[in-house]
């Protein structure tokens, strides 16, 4: 996932966390998200580092 799609899909939980009052619910999502980012990033460059060999 890009910058772009992290950040709109950041705004989009921030939207509809504000509209429904579930601020602890936006904290979790988005500490999900960021850990399947970082997840996806280090998979990522495992796949580079495999192929490179």
């Amino acid at each position: 996932m890009d910058k772009t799609m992290f950040y709109f899909w950041v705004v989009v939980i921030a939207v509809i966390s504000f509209f429904t009052g579930e601020i602890a619910s936006f904290m979790m999502l988005f500490l999900i998200l960021i850990t399947l980012r970082e997840m996806h990033q280090t998979l990522l460059s495992f796949y580079h580092d495999f192929h490179e060999t």
